[in-house]
């Protein structure tokens, strides 16, 4: 009777073990602001650093990666260099036009079940303008689901306005209802971007009621404070205007927290530092 006991506390620890594998599933995200492409940028052009960019993306490898300013040509030099990645979303000025933020996501790890991009405005459906912004501005989402364990979670990647602090805000709660409206099922979520606020705004205050910063709850965090670079070597980074952020009570946990300042030849590869966490879906 003792060893049939035993037999049966062995068998149910295993089971115990594999339960607790199959429901834990890491994912890697970067959220990058590549810095459109410009002349006027002259040595900082895209033309001069595209390959540098491209090469660190792929040291890193993220599962998921949200880029912001990317222009049509951008867009097709990283699908280009990124071989491995799928990508999707449009430009902000409708379809290949304008600036995108695009997500791009690795195949071999997970798929993407549902995506779309909306504009931040009062007519979220089509081209447009919202509120004080300077600019149309959009944000694209795809609700993921991994190959190993069939896990889900929802990711939105958006760059809101750099003047507008009206359309910031609006733009944020309409990111939010859309959560609201797709998320029936609870499943993790994933907000990032240029979100062009810093962590003491109204913008950033409200947000944490229901997402958490990953870098407040990182296990390690590393890098500058700072995600805007402005292309100035020699100058201190100290604002922080990319974010991840994740929702809360849904299982994520975050392992790594970086903000990564690589440099050639004392020269950035976009005037936005990438930010990069490595999470675990609990």
């Amino acid at each position: 009777m003792k060893n049939y006991l035993k037999v049966l506390c062995v068998i149910a620890l295993a089971f115990s073990g594999c339960k607790t594998a199959i429901k834990s599933q890491n994912l890697s995200v970067m959220t990058y602001n590549i810095r459109l492409d410009v002349a006027s940028d002259g040595e900082n052009a895209w033309k001069n650093r595209s390959q540098f960019l491209s090469s660190q993306i792929l040291f890193y490898s993220p599962d998921i990666l949200g880029v912001q300013e990317a222009r049509p040509n951008q867009m097709a030099d990283l699908k280009s260099a990124l071989i491995d990645y799928k990508a999707f979303g449009i430009g902000r000025d409708g379809g290949e036009k304008g600036e995108f933020s695009a997500i791009f996501y690795n195949p071999k790890k997970i798929k993407v079940e549902q995506q779309n991009t909306f504009w931040l405005s009062e007519t979220p459906n089509k081209v447009s303008k919202g509120w004080d912004a300077a600019y149309p501005r959009i944000c694209t989402y795809g609700l993921f689901t991994t190959l190993s364990n069939n896990q889900k979670i929802w990711v939105f990647n958006t760059h809101l306005d750099h003047k507008g602090a009206e359309a910031q805000k609006q733009g944020m709660q309409l990111i939010l209802n859309k959560i609201e409206e797709l998320n029936s099922k609870n499943y993790p979520v994933i907000i990032m971007g240029d979100f062009n606020v810093e962590p003491n705004s109204d913008l950033i205050k409200d947000l944490k009621q229901t997402m958490n910063d990953s870098k407040n709850i990182a296990k390690l965090t590393f890098g500058s404070n700072g995600t805007f670079n402005g292309f100035k070597f020699e100058e201190p980074v100290t604002r922080r205007i990319d974010y991840i952020m994740l929702s809360k009570n849904s299982g994520i946990r975050v392992k790594r927290y970086g903000v990564l300042s690589s440099n050639v030849n004392l020269k950035y590869p976009s005037d936005h530092f990438p930010v990069y966490v490595q999470l675990s879906l609990e």
